[in-house]
């Protein structure tokens, strides 16, 4: 089994359980540093006033230098690498943002300790030019941390109002770091109340200079393989426009790339909890060709159901859909034809169906079972409820047994998220069953992804659009402060007996709706009809090698989610752990067809 040594951005499952499970349904053993290098927490302590909040403290963040030593022990063993540069940099993505004292000195030895941390990664390719390294890097998002180090919800919606605005367009290096607080005609913007702009512009100027060091130093000189820009947090024009541009010329410039993307080098686009899921679909791809005569790079091609894409600019995004999803396509290992669209691209191995219209499900669940009963590789993304799973579109979506043989599904977050997620999931599957003939091999890897899948509705629909609204309820009905959202942070707004209440509450609540979902047809578990999901891409007599479109099945067969499992990792209800896991079993061929 290849191994893949990964730095996450963090310890939120988004970035670290889900890619994890991602990797094992893809063959991959995935190899993390120990959980207390890459622990990320918000505050969690209180300074009280009465009724009032009018503090907190106690944020946690990763080790940068542990993870350096990780990477370096590890590096012998490993046949890939996927590097978090805000984690190895920052200790995490918050760690990132932090307001700074001041913005370091003059690139490009702007900071000692943290390009000393960088090239760590230059010396991984020195010294193994051979193992492909991936790295995935942030620009700085518009708004500050909530609950970290104080910063409270007033100074995230007063920052990310003022970081909104437009800016004096830059184009030089210097230019833009400069040029953080200047209006289009020249003029600064007014003083902030919730927080320090300063600092803020401090903070931005550190990490652009390391977005700088990442292209300059390790993808140009050093010739790391590939690095993916997740632009966090964005908005179609503010103080991350100049930076983005500067990029997406530098990648031209000094990466060959063309209109500011080389889908062999660099990309840049809108997401961040979804880098690490298509780059372990773009690891795939590369570990698995190198055993495979099979093409590196499958055609995707892209259907909507509502709206098309290009009409669509998510509020957190400065990037319409459909080009969003093109660059995810390119990062995950893919590729498209003519515009991406299924209509044009007859000659396509697989379809990302794109929800975006409540009134274009029924025809969106046929076009499903017909790619079901053609068996070509169809993943779903749910773009028609915002940050979770629609509650018009996903009831009939699990009313049918397609959904149970989807190569990637979600729902979760902003669009880029949940393109990165589902692609990531689809395209490192789709590479692996190119490939995978043993049976041990494919038996552990379609349990992982059964897991993934029934968890994505799981988390996305039954705890996102169905049960966060009771713990907001009861958390914020229990409060005993007046000046607090308490499901915010739940550890400081709850008193500890009410905090253990709701994580009670919580585990109960994911039992009944664990059972509800594994009944839906689904997944059909524990009915009399059981649905199917693929196992392997079978080799018809006389052929050379797996096809995609030569399917074998195994039947849902079991779930369990741990008793003490679901859990609010960051004291807050937006976020919660889920590991459901799933059993699957080989069935005759015909009772899947």
């Amino acid at each position: 089994m290849k191994k893949v040594v990964y730095i996450p951005l963090d310890d939120r499952p988004a970035n670290l359980d889900d890619v994890i499970v991602q990797g094992h349904a893809a063959g991959l053993e995935v190899v993390t540093p120990n959980t207390s290098i890459i622990r990320n927490r918000m505050d969690d302590t209180g300074e009280i006033a009465g009724t009032e909040v009018v503090g907190t403290s106690g944020a946690v963040y990763g080790d940068p230098a542990a993870a350096g030593q990780f990477l370096q022990s590890k590096a012998a063993e490993a046949d890939g690498f996927i590097i978090s540069i805000d984690m190895l940099a920052y200790g995490g993505l918050i760690g990132s943002r932090r307001l700074r004292a001041d913005g370091g000195a003059d690139y490009p030895t702007y900071d000692p300790q943290t390009t000393s941390l960088l090239d760590t990664i230059a010396g991984l390719k020195r010294d193994y030019p051979n193992k492909p390294i991936f790295l995935l890097d942030t620009v700085m998002r518009l708004a500050t941390t909530t609950m970290a180090e104080s910063l409270s919800i007033e100074a995230y919606t007063e920052s990310r109002a003022l970081m909104m605005k437009p800016r004096l367009p830059q184009t030089e290096f210097d230019a833009v770091l400069s040029g953080y607080d200047l209006q289009p005609d020249g003029s600064s913007y007014e003083d902030t109340v919730h927080f320090d702009k300063q600092t803020y512009y401090n903070a931005r100027q550190h990490k652009f200079k390391t977005n700088r060091y990442v292209l300059e130093a390790l993808v140009r000189d050093a010739g790391v393989d590939f690095v993916a820009f997740g632009v966090d947090d964005a908005s179609t024009q503010g103080v991350q426009a100049n930076e983005i541009d500067w990029i997406e010329a530098h990648i031209d410039a000094w990466l060959g790339g063309s209109g500011g993307q080389n889908p062999e080098r660099a990309i840049i686009l809108p997401d961040a909890d979804g880098l690490g899921h298509s780059l372990m679909a773009r690891m795939a791809a590369e570990l698995h060709a190198k055993d495979s005569t099979q093409p590196l790079k499958p055609v995707v091609a892209v259907r909507y159901f509502g709206r098309d894409g290009s009409e669509i600019v998510n509020t957190y995004e400065y990037m319409d859909v459909h080009t969003n999803i093109l660059r995810h396509i390119e990062i995950a290992g893919g590729t498209y034809t003519g515009d991406g669209r299924s209509v044009s691209n007859p000659d396509y191995e697989l379809e990302l169906v794109a929800l975006t219209s409540e009134d274009q499900i029924g025809a969106a669940i046929a076009h499903i079972e017909d790619n079901r009963a053609a068996k070509l590789p169809t993943l779903v993304v749910d773009f028609t409820r915002g940050g979770s799973a629609g509650v018009v579109v996903t009831p009939e979506l699990l009313n049918s047994p397609a959904t149970g043989a989807l190569f990637g599904y979600s729902a979760w977050n902003t669009a880029g998220n949940k393109i990165g997620m589902s692609l990531g999931m689809a395209l490192s599957r789709f590479f692996f069953l190119k490939k995978e003939t043993q049976e041990r091999a494919l038996g552990l890897a379609l349990d992982a992804h059964g897991s993934l899948l029934f968890k994505r509705f799981l988390k996305d629909y039954s705890y996102k659009t169905i049960e966060i609204a009771n713990i907001r309820t009861e958390s914020r009905a229990r409060t005993p402060y007046t000046n607090v959202t308490a499901d915010q942070n739940m550890k400081i707004f709850n008193t500890p007996q009410d905090y253990d209440y709701l994580v009670q509450l919580l585990r109960t609540d994911m039992q009944t709706l664990t059972a509800e979902l594994a009944a839906t047809p689904a997944f059909g578990i524990g009915t009399d009809a059981p649905t199917c999901a693929v196992r392997r891409f079978g080799v018809p007599q006389g052929e050379a090698g797996p096809k995609s479109r030569d399917w074998r099945f195994a039947q849902y067969a079991g779930v369990v989610l741990p008793q003490n499992d679901p859990d609010f990792i960051w004291w807050r209800a937006f976020e919660i752990t889920l590991t459901p896991q799933i059993d699957l079993e080989r069935t005759s061929q015909g009772a899947c067809e």
